[in-house]
């Protein structure tokens, strides 16, 4: 059984680490940005980063003025139990979520879409997000947050069959240069793509894709790593780098995760996680230990299941 408390704290943990600390595989592949990037404004931008990014963890204080909107993604084996069931979990990583943006501090972001109310602690109606996943086997939960940026970095199109890879490319661009007037998705950034699902499930993909994987990672398909690869080439030859000035640094990473549609159709969702890149993930086990780290892992070959049936271990 895994003590409520012990959920709660983790994530108070887990709130913070992702506001200061970037993922060694975004910073990594801001570096080699960096390194690569020739227009003058964005490289200026690119060595403004990474000097914040070592000023954040030094100081320990936020990464960027704008800590995003806290999300969590919460992955359960299929032998966890918490003390208090999903309610008293729930609960725990709403008062986690309220406790850190004052401690931290962080901003609080989240306000009511029509009155504006702001309850100062990023927590209101559907406020912060919390979806789940399973895994066969395990006495263990996952908790993982993402403090959302790039809040114009989002884009839909019912796509047909007939559009095919070509459609794809044409809708990833348009989406691409969008974003990045005047830096609206506050690239370079992960850019996720979700191809098919109904609508709203391709726009959940495609969330997932840009925030629980890391830089580097492929999709175990092929054809798809290699769409990944060649999406993210052509991000960064439009003549747009950091912050929407001129260069080729708009794409740190392209991850693509699909899910089975109606027949008649092809939907495709585009998102970016931001430059800065927050999250932070906790394993919780049965007999209270806690591990952190920083790769989601969340897509899995049984997240990506085809079959009906599972085989058991």
């Amino acid at each position: 059984m895994i003590a409520i408390d012990l959920v709660q704290s983790t994530a108070e943990t887990l709130m913070k680490k992702a506001a200061i600390e970037i993922p060694d595989d975004y910073l990594n592949g801001l570096k080699a940005a960096a390194a690569a990037e020739d227009g003058d404004l964005s490289s200026f931008v690119l060595d403004a980063m990474l000097e914040n990014y070592e000023a954040a963890r030094e100081d320990s204080r936020a990464m960027c003025g704008d800590t995003g909107c806290p999300r969590w993604y919460v992955k359960m084996g299929n032998e966890a139990r918490v003390d208090g069931g999903p309610i008293a979990l729930e609960a725990a990583l709403r008062r986690a979520t309220a406790t850190a943006t004052s401690t931290v501090p962080l901003r609080p972001n989240r306000v009511h879409p029509l009155w504006r109310t702001d309850h100062d602690n990023n927590v209101g109606i559907g406020a912060p997000e919390i979806e789940y996943g399973f895994e066969p086997g395990g006495d263990w939960v996952d908790l993982i947050t993402v403090h959302k940026g790039g809040l114009f970095g989002t884009d839909y199109r019912m796509l047909f069959p007939s559009d095919g890879i070509q459609g794809i490319k044409r809708f990833f661009l348009d989406s691409l240069v969008a974003f990045g007037k005047r830096g609206l998705a506050c690239q370079p950034a992960i850019i996720g793509i979700g191809l098919g699902g109904s609508k709203d499930a391709c726009m959940v993909l495609g969330k997932r894709a840009a925030c629980l994987r890391i830089v580097g990672n492929r999709n175990p398909d092929p054809k798809i790593a290699e769409l990944e690869n060649e999406l993210k080439e052509l991000g960064n030859n439009i003549g747009m780098g950091a912050m929407g000035f001129v260069g080729k640094s708009m794409v740190i990473d392209c991850n693509i995760e699909v899910g089975y549609c109606h027949t008649g159709g092809m939907q495709m969702s585009v998102h970016a996680f931001c430059l800065s890149s927050r999250r932070a993930v906790a394993r919780i086990y049965g007999d209270s230990r806690v591990e952190y780290r920083t790769d989601p892992d969340w897509f899995t070959d049984y997240q990506r299941r085809e079959t009906v049936e599972w085989p058991q271990a």
